[in-house]
C-alpha cells in the first residue's frame, strides 16, 4: 500500500474517533469540563498547524523565486501569470455568481433559528472587522518588511516580495544563478521536511474534530441541517462545474490528479486549513507531472487569488443573513456586493476565519446587521471544512490547467 494511501486511512480513522469521542464528551460531561477538554485537545491541532506554518514561508519564497527565474524572461512570466489570472478571475466570478444564484433560489436564511445564534463568537468577529478597512487591506497586501511577512506567514505579502525578487533574479541571469541554485536546494529540503510533518496530520485532525464536536454536539446538525445541506448542495454544483472544465482541458489525466490530491484535500477538510497542505500539494502536483517552475509560480498566487469555496460561501452567507433579518436586496445591490467581495477577499488565505471577517465587513457596508454573523457561526466550522477542501481542488486544477496550456504537463512520476 502506498504511504499516501495509508496516511489517508489514518486521517479518516482519526476523524471518526474524534467524532465519537467528541460526542461522548458533549453528552456525558459538565460545561466546564467540555471547555477544558476542547481547549486541551485543540493543542494537538495547534502543534500540527504550527509545524506546517514553520515551513510555509521558506517554501513560498524559495519555490516562487526559483519558478520565476526558471521561466526566464519577463515575457514568459507575463504570459504564464496572465493565463493564471484569467483562470483565477473567471473561477472567482463563477463561484460568487453561483453562490448568489443558489442563495436566492434555496432561501437558506429563511430557515435560520434566531435562538441558536452564537453572539459571543460574533463579538470576536466584530472586533476583527473594526480593523478591516481600505488602509488595513493595503497594509495586509503590501509588505514593509519581508522578515515581518515571513514571521507572520502573510502569504500575499510574501508573494509580492517573491515576485519582485524573482523578476530581478531572472533579469540578472548568470550573476544570479548561484542564488537560484541555493534556493532550489532549500525548496528540496523543505519538501523533504513535508513528509515528516505530514505524519502528524492524523493527530491534528483528531484534535480538531474532537474539540468542535465536544463543544457544539451533534445537535448542531439538527438546528442548522437545512443551511448546511443547501451550502453543501452549492459546493457540489461548484465541484461539478470545476471538474467538467478540468475534464475538458485535462482529459483522461483528471482522475489521476484527483487521486493525487485526495490526501491533501482530506487534511484540509478536517483541519479547515488550506495552509496546512500547501507544502504537500506542491509535492503532489510536481509528481502529477506539472513542471516545478509552473507549480512554484502558480500555487502561491492561487492561495492569494483563487479561493473558490470561500468565494461562493461569502455571497451565500451574506445574503442568507439578510434573508434571516427579512432584508430584501435587489439584483443590482447583490451584483454590487459581489464586486465588493471580489476585491476585498484577496489575501484572506492566511487570516483565521478570513471568509467570516469579509462577510461581516460586507454586511456592514450594505446595511445588514453585522452581528447577524452570530446566526451562522454555530455551523460555520462545518461549512469551512467544505469550502477549504474546495479551495484546494480549485488551486490544484488551476496549476494543472496552466501547465497544460503551457505544454508543460509531463507524465506522472511513478512511485
Amino acid at each position: 500500500m502506498r504511504k499516501s494511501n495509508r496516511l489517508t486511512i489514518y486521517i479518516i480513522l482519526a476523524m471518526l474517533v474524534g467524532i465519537l469521542l467528541g460526542a461522548i464528551i458533549h453528552e456525558k460531561s459538565s460545561p466546564a469540563f467540555i471547555i477544558s477538554f476542547s481547549n486541551n485537545i485543540k493543542l494537538l491541532t495547534t502543534i500540527f498547524l504550527r509545524l506546517v506554518q514553520m515551513i510555509i514561508a521558506p517554501l513560498v519564497f524559495s519555490t516562487l523565486v526559483v519558478g520565476i527565474a526558471k521561466l526566464g524572461d519577463l515575457k514568459t512570466v507575463g504570459r504564464v501569470g496572465g493565463k493564471a489570472m484569467l483562470w483565477f478571475v473567471t473561477a472567482s466570478l463563477v463561484s460568487l455568481l453561483l453562490g448568489m444564484l443558489l442563495v436566492n433560489l434555496l432561501q437558506p436564511g429563511a430557515g435560520i433559528d434566531m435562538s441558536s445564534a452564537d453572539f459571543n463568537g460574533a463579538k470576536d468577529m466584530l472586533g476583527k472587522t473594526q480593523e478591516f478597512n481600505i488602509q488595513k487591506f493595503i497594509e495586509h497586501v503590501f509588505p514593509k518588511s519581508v522578515i515581518e511577512a515571513m514571521a507572520n506567514n502573510e502569504i500575499l505579502q510574501l508573494v509580492i516580495f517573491s515576485i519582485f525578487f524573482g523578476i530581478a533574479t531572472a533579469i540578472l541571469g548568470e550573476q544570479a544563478k548561484i542564488v537560484v541554485r541555493g534556493l532550489e536546494a532549500v525548496s528540496h529540503i523543505i519538501l523533504k521536511m513535508v513528509g515528516y510533518v505530514m505524519n502528524f496530520a492524523p493527530i491534528g485532525v483528531f484534535g480538531a474534530i474532537a474539540a468542535v464536536i465536544a463543544t457544539k454536539g451533534l445537535e448542531v446538525f439538527i438546528f442548522y441541517g437545512k443551511y448546511l445541506l443547501y451550502f453543501i448542495t452549492g459546493i457540489g454544483v461548484l465541484w461539478i462545474v470545476m471538474l467538467l472544465v478540468g475534464l475538458v482541458i485535462l482529459g483522461k489525466r483528471l482522475p489521476e490528479l484527483l487521486k493525487r490530491i485526495l490526501p491533501p484535500m482530506i487534511v484540509a477538510f478536517s483541519t479547515t486549513s488550506s495552509e496546512s497542505v500547501f507544502p504537500k500539494l506542491t509535492d503532489e502536483l510536481e509528481k502529477f507531472g506539472c513542471k516545478d517552475k509552473i507549480v512554484a509560480f502558480i500555487l502561491p498566487l492561487g492561495y492569494s487569488f483563487n479561493l473558490d469555496g470561500s468565494m461562493m460561501y461569502m455571497t451565500f452567507a451574506s445574503i442568507a443573513i439578510a434573508q434571516a433579518y427579512g432584508i430584501h436586496l435587489d439584483f443590482g445591490t447583490q451584483l454590487t456586493m459581489l464586486l465588493v467581495l471580489m476585491l476585498t477577499s484577496k489575501g484572506i488565505a492566511g487570516v483565521p476565519r478570513g471568509s467570516l471577517v469579509v462577510v461581516t465587513a460586507t454586511c456592514g457596508m450594505f446595511h445588514i446587521p453585522p452581528e447577524g454573523i452570530a446566526l451562522i457561526l454555530p455551523i460555520d466550522h462545518f461549512c469551512d471544512m467544505f469550502r477549504t477542501a474546495t479551495n484546494v481542488l480549485g488551486n490544484a486544477l488551476a496549476t494543472s490547467v496552466v501547465s497544460k496550456w503551457e505544454n508543460s504537463l509531463e507524465p506522472a512520476i511513478k512511485e
